[in-house]
């Protein structure tokens, strides 16, 4: 099992860092910076989870994997990036895959270390979700990850599957792949169909009607 998340941890770092590169390459950032907002991206949601659970020094950290999976990410789109934009429809995809690799990783880590299952699906949706975060606020966005596409739901539907797994003692591999194709297949859908959660209206009226003043 510990090989498996291992993987999974590594598929997710990449497919996020190379998010965070190219939100970089759009914002026109140097280099150096494509490659911090690669990692911050990639990363954040693990070194937020290993933190919290006590799983020090964080994994990102401790492996020089993590590092080298999110410089290559950041090289590729900062030398290829037409090449990648071009593929847009796939990234999306692959984004969809990343998310649920962390969310079901993060959820096995945390029970791992004996975290109970309401805190282990919460931290398996911020493994998720925090790389995301982290890379729309280093340039000054509202995180795209909490108010769009079933971005953060997804990854708390993957994650409560390996809880619930766990807590009915099914095995571990078998629990990890339903709760990363329950994730995977709601946050495409969401791309696919645009569904999004009700919206705050009260909220948008009120500053509406505050601008037309």
């Amino acid at each position: 099992m510990h090989a498996l998340l291992l993987v999974l941890d590594l598929i997710g770092t990449f497919v996020f860092a190379l998010s965070g590169a190219l939100t970089a390459v759009r914002r026109q950032l140097d280099l150096f910076g494509v490659l911090v907002l690669s990692f911050a991206a990639g990363n954040a949601g693990g070194i937020t989870r290993d933190v919290l659970i006590g799983a020090t020094p964080p994994a990102a950290i401790a492996d020089w994997r993590y590092l080298g999976v999110s410089v290559l990410a950041g090289v590729i789109t900062f030398y290829r990036y037409a090449t990648i934009e071009r593929l847009r429809n796939p990234v999306q995809l692959t984004d969809a895959a990343g998310l649920a690799l962390f969310a079901v990783a993060g959820a096995q880590k945390a029970l791992a270390f004996g975290l109970n299952p309401a805190m282990a699906a919460l931290l398996g949706m911020l493994t998720g979700i925090g790389g995301g975060m982290l890379r729309d606020v280093l340039v000054t966005e509202i995180p795209t990850v909490l108010r769009a596409d079933l971005y953060a739901v997804a990854a708390l539907a993957g994650a409560a599957v390996v809880v619930v797994g766990s807590l009915l003692q099914l095995p571990p591999t078998a629990t990890t792949l339903a709760g990363a194709g329950l994730c995977f297949g709601l946050r495409y859908m969401a791309i696919r169909h645009r569904w999004h959660l009700p919206v705050a209206r009260y909220v948008v009226e009120e500053s509406s009607r505050d601008a037309r003043k």
